[in-house]
């Protein structure tokens, strides 16, 4: 088992809670790219403390039993955004990057089951997420303008809005994917997996996490990115943490352990029981996508790198590509107001 400095498994959002990872090689800025500040918050720039203060009005909808968080800016009866965060993220990922498109849009930003404030699932399914989608988007008022909505997702996101477009192109008028691979989850996760198997007792559920941090300034430096990467913006992935927490009992082999401490809200079991089924391609043949579709991605995203060396995809000649430069993974950390005018500058001239 990889371990940090403190030798703990490492954890944080857009990776997986206690899973184990070969990160003793990882300089500090990959490993713990927030613990120098010790729970303090980064210093960050005009822009984006503007952009956060623009905040989003905050509900909840039921969708196939399951309550759903949702996010919304800007006025019903504007084209309507639905935006959708990756793996073991949440809605808040796009909260910085949503104001600068509620100008002229309505704009939502769903949880995904088992993830951010969203409830859990004994199941998850493509067809599950397509679904919430749909509801999410109809309780925004995303087609108040009377057609229907633009989808955007990130990373894991980007494949259940693909899968979505493939499915249901009825759902939506055009789909942007961002920095989307679709090679199912990375090896460090597979490895997880197996262990879970093999080592079935203490399953976490959201009642029962599975490590809780006796602080919050702990649990925010045991927070890292998945893919492994710098995070390029501390002030940006400083508010994405903070925002993936949530108070819960400390247990008695905790120091002190008494009281309330800090854990990870995402669902760390979602791989084990997700169904991919109708996802992948047939006959090594990519599914035929009705809709527009557009692709922007990080010009050092590990994820194209992973492409690019021969991995499955199934975005074919129509999609269009938009490569942002000095990004990885996780554009809107790396490049957020890079990423923010490639939407702008599309949507305002596609799709047609």
């Amino acid at each position: 088992m990889a371990r940090d400095d403190d030798d703990k498994p490492a954890q944080g959002a857009e990776t997986y809670d206690d899973r184990p990872f070969h990160s003793g090689d990882l300089p500090p800025e990959v490993r713990a790219p927030l613990a120098a500040f010790d729970g303090a918050e980064p210093p960050a720039p005009q822009w984006f403390k503007d952009a956060i203060a623009d905040a989003p009005e905050r509900s909840f909808v039921q969708s196939k039993g399951t309550r759903l968080e949702l996010l919304t800016w800007g006025e019903v009866g504007k084209p309507g955004l639905l935006l959708v965060h990756g793996n073991s993220a949440h809605a808040d990922w796009w909260s910085f990057i949503a104001p600068f498109l509620a100008r002229d849009y309505r704009v939502a930003a769903m949880s995904l089951a088992g993830m951010g404030e969203s409830d859990w699932r004994d199941r998850y399914a493509f067809g599950d997420f397509a679904d919430d989608a749909e509801a999410c988007a109809r309780a925004a008022g995303l087609y108040a303008d009377g057609r229907p909505p633009i989808y955007i997702g990130h990373s894991f996101g980007g494949a259940q809005v693909f899968f979505a477009a493939v499915r249901h192109p009825e759902r939506m008028r055009a789909a942007v994917l961002v920095d989307t691979g679709f090679g199912g989850p990375p090896p460090e996760v597979e490895a997880e997996r197996k262990r879970r198997r093999e080592q079935v007792r203490n399953i976490p559920t959201a009642d029962r996490p599975s490590r809780v941090y006796a602080s919050l300034a702990e649990a925010l430096g045991r927070f890292r990115l998945m893919p492994p990467q710098p995070a390029g913006n501390l002030f940006v992935a400083d508010f994405i943490a903070r925002r993936s927490l949530k108070r819960a009992p400390l247990p008695a082999e905790v120091e002190g352990g008494s009281g309330e401490g800090w854990t990870w809200k995402f669902d760390p079991t979602m791989w084990e029981k997700l169904d991919r089924k109708g996802f992948e391609d047939r006959g090594g043949r990519a599914p035929t996508v009705r809709v527009p579709m557009v692709h922007i991605y990080g010009a050092q995203s590990s994820i194209i790198a992973r492409r690019k060396g021969g991995e499955r995809g199934f975005l074919g000649p129509d999609v269009r590509e938009i490569e942002i430069p000095q990004s990885e993974h996780h554009v809107m950390i790396d490049q957020p107001l890079a990423l923010v005018s490639s939407l702008r500058t599309l949507l305002a001239v596609w799709p047609a």
